[in-house]
C-alpha cells in the first residue's frame, strides 16, 4: 500500500484571473413570472456573483491548508483526504463523509471542534481533489470498500466511528454493516430507508405516510437528481463552462435543504456562511469536478437494493427535513440503537449547519462507548 503524500490547495493565478473575467461578464436574467418555487432568485444570485468577483480566495485557501491534507492511490482512485490528528495518540478515530452538492470543505468546521478525535474527512472519488475511479462505476458498495480501506489499510486504524449524509448515508450504513469488527459505532443524521423493493411491504401507518410524503416531495423537487442521472454530461457541460450557472445549481440545494425558513434565500447564511458557500463553488470550479460528482446518480442506479443490517452501536439524530421519519424503521435496521432523537436544529447538512451541537453528540456517544 503506497504511503499518503502531503497535499496543499493552490489555484494558479491565471485561473483566478480567468474566473474573474467570466464573473465580470455575468449575464443576469430576471426571475421568470409565475415561476415555480426555487431556492435561488435573481437578486441573491447577483449578490453572490458580485461578492465572488472580489472575494479573497487566497485567505480561504490558507484556511483550507491549515488542515493537513493528503493524497493516496487507492482502489483505482487518487483519494484526497484531510487528516486532523487528535491531541492524544490513543484518541478514537472518526470518519466524516460528505454528500452532494457539498465537498469535504463543508465538514471541516465540524472536524475542527473535535480535537479529542483523529478525524478523517475524505473527498469521494470524482469529488474535489479525488480523481474518479479509473474503470469501475461509483456505487455505494464500492465507496464503502474504498473508505474502509482508507481508514484501515492506509491509516492503520483498527477501529473507528463513522458518519455520512446524503450520498454517503448508505455508504455509512454499508461500512457499519459490512465491517462490524472495525466499526466501533455509527453516527447517523440520514437514517436508513428500506429499499424500493421493501417499501410496498410496509404496513405501519406512519411508515407508509412517511414514504408517501417523500414521493410527493420528490415529484416537485427531484428534477435535479433526474437530470443528473439521465443527462449528466449535457448539464455538466453548461455548469463547467459558467461559474454563475454552477453557483446557482449548487446554492439552490444549499438553500432548499438547510434548516432555514423558506422565502428568503439569504437565510441560508445563518447556517452556512457566504465564505463557506463560495468555497464549495470555488472547489467545484477549479477542479472541474461537477461532471464526475454526478456519477453516483447514474452509475449507482443499478446496484443491489439489499443492505446488511447494522449490529454495531448506533446514535441516530434525525435531521429536520426528515423530522417525521418513523423510529420503528431505525430500530429494525440499527439493532444496537443507543440514541434516537429528532434534532431541534439542523437540516440536510446537519454537521455543517450545527457543528457544535453535532460535535457534542459525537463526543457523548464516544463516552458511552468508553472511547473517551
Amino acid at each position: 500500500m503506497p504511503a499518503p503524500r502531503p497535499f496543499s490547495v493552490r489555484v494558479p493565478d491565471a485561473e483566478l484571473t480567468e474566473l474573474r473575467d467570466r464573473l465580470d461578464r455575468f449575464r443576469p436574467l430576471p426571475d421568470s413570472p409565475r415561476r415555480p418555487a426555487s431556492g435561488v432568485n435573481a437578486d441573491y444570485l447577483a449578490e453572490l456573483i458580485d461578492t465572488w468577483r472580489t472575494w479573497n480566495w487566497r485567505a480561504r485557501e490558507d484556511w483550507l491548508n491549515q488542515h493537513p491534507q493528503f493524497l493516496v492511490y487507492l482502489d483505482g482512485s487518487t483519494v484526497h483526504f484531510a487528516h486532523l490528528r487528535g491531541e492524544r495518540p490513543d484518541a478514537p478515530a472518526l470518519l466524516v463523509m460528505h454528500g452532494w452538492p457539498h465537498t469535504f470543505a463543508l465538514q471541516l468546521d465540524f472536524a475542527d471542534l473535535l480535537p479529542d478525535f483523529h478525524v478523517v474527512v475524505p473527498s469521494f472519488p470524482g469529488f474535489a481533489y479525488s480523481s474518479p475511479y479509473a474503470d469501475d462505476p461509483v456505487t455505494e458498495t464500492r465507496l464503502a470498500v474504498t473508505m474502509h480501506a482508507l481508514m484501515t489499510d492506509v491509516l492503520g486504524y483498527e477501529t473507528y466511528l463513522t458518519y455520512g449524509e446524503d450520498v454517503s448515508a448508505n455508504v455509512n450504513d454499508l461500512i457499519a454493516g459490512s465491517y462490524p469488527d472495525a466499526v466501533s459505532g455509527i453516527v447517523v443524521t440520514h437514517s436508513h430507508f428500506p429499499s424500493m423493493a421493501e417499501r410496498p411491504k410496509l404496513t405501519a401507518p406512519d411508515e407508509i405516510a412517511f414514504f408517501e410524503r417523500l414521493a410527493r416531495w420528490g415529484h416537485a423537487n427531484g428534477a435535479y437528481g433526474h437530470v443528473q442521472a439521465t443527462r449528466p454530461d449535457t448539464l455538466a457541460a453548461a455548469l463547467n463552462d459558467s461559474p454563475a450557472g454552477l453557483l446557482a445549481w449548487l446554492v439552490e440545494k444549499l438553500v432548499e435543504w438547510s434548516d432555514t425558513p423558506p422565502g428568503d434565500p439569504r437565510a441560508v447564511e445563518r447556517r452556512i456562511s457566504r465564505d463557506r458557500i463560495l468555497t464549495e463553488a470555488m472547489i467545484y470550479w477549479t477542479t472541474q469536478s461537477i461532471g464526475s460528482s454526478f456519477r453516483p446518480y447514474y452509475e449507482g442506479a443499478d446496484q443491489p437494493d439489499e443492505m446488511p443490517a447494522v449490529d454495531v452501536a448506533a446514535s441516530v439524530h434525525i435531521q429536520r427535513h426528515e423530522g417525521d421519519y418513523p423510529e420503528s424503521l431505525a430500530r429494525r435496521f440499527y439493532r444496537d440503537l443507543r440514541t434516537f432523537e429528532r434534532l431541534d436544529e439542523g437540516g440536510h447538512f446537519a454537521v455543517a449547519e450545527v457543528p457544535a451541537a453535532m460535535a457534542d453528540r459525537v463526543r457523548t456517544f464516544a463516552r458511552e462507548l468508553d472511547l473517551l
